[in-house]
């Protein structure tokens, strides 16, 4: 409830443009800005917590709860790229958390290209592969996210697809866990009035501009675009690190983390 609250909200201080009524799609571009809100899992360790431990923790993970982001596309490509902000809490950026963010992502619809550069403690990586592929349903309910009329659509996805740049420590579990593939639903919101096939983060491939998508803890709302500016959308194609594809950087990152653990088990020792 409160997630929502907060949505609507920002709608409510948020402006749009509108595109033209003679543009068509070959001549679309433009930036769309993002915000995204996750809930807080704290889990069992939780339920042990006084609400102002709570809240306190809430503070000092508000740089990776609430994100900001701007989405530049053209009629086949798109360059997406969280806005860096400073921590509120300890004035500082937050360095563990940035071994695990996003890192910028190109993205070419034609080509069914995904690249992104991802740094992982001070090693830059690149990396190549394909596009994720989605099975949308598409359903018929409507709504209105700031002045454009939005569809709904729904898909199954695995979560590693989603989140294979970031860590968790159950990621080092044993292996029987690991033939249970788990899967994420996925409620996105798209506008035929931009009909491109771009989205935020790692989802595409609707008939329109997707403007709004929750899955698991966190959804991604757009609050402002800014079609066919004067000056021409400049869509960047990361280029600086090793290359490697999406499950070659999974394996790294869970190499080092094990090693790191088993580092920290000897020192105990």
């Amino acid at each position: 409830m409160k997630l929502q609250l907060a949505i609507l909200f920002i709608f409510s201080l948020t402006s749009f443009s509108l595109p033209p009524g003679n543009t068509s799609t070959q001549d679309f571009q433009g930036k769309a800005f993002y915000f995204s809100q996750s809930k807080m899992e704290l889990g069992n360790w939780g339920a042990r917590m006084s609400e102002a431990q709570k809240k306190q923790m809430k503070n000092r993970l508000k740089n990776r709860l609430e994100k900001t982001f701007v989405l530049s596309f053209t009629k086949e490509e798109s360059f997406f790229k969280e806005e860096e902000k400073v921590d509120a809490y300890s004035g500082a950026t937050d360095s563990w958390g940035s071994n695990f963010a996003r890192g910028p992502q190109y993205k070419n619809i034609k080509e069914n290209k995904l690249v992104q550069e991802q740094e992982f403690y001070g090693k830059k990586f690149l990396v190549k592969d394909q596009l994720q592929a989605i099975e949308w349903e598409m359903g018929t309910e409507t709504k209105l996210i700031g002045q454009y009329m939005c569809f709904k659509a729904t898909a199954t996805i695995p979560t590693s697809e989603l989140s294979w740049y970031n860590f968790s420590w159950q990621d080092l579990q044993n292996k029987l866990e690991e033939d249970t593939v788990k899967m994420t639903e996925v409620e996105a919101w798209y506008t035929l009035q931009i009909p491109l096939r771009h989205g935020p983060a790692e989802y595409w491939g609707l008939p329109g501009l997707i403007l709004e998508v929750s899955a698991g803890n966190t959804t991604i709302l757009c609050s402002q675009i800014v079609l066919n500016p004067k000056e021409k959308v400049d869509i960047k194609i990361p280029e600086k690190g090793k290359v490697i594809t999406k499950i070659d950087y999974q394996t790294t990152i869970k190499g080092k983390m094990m090693e790191m653990r088993n580092n920290r088990g000897r020192r105990r020792g």
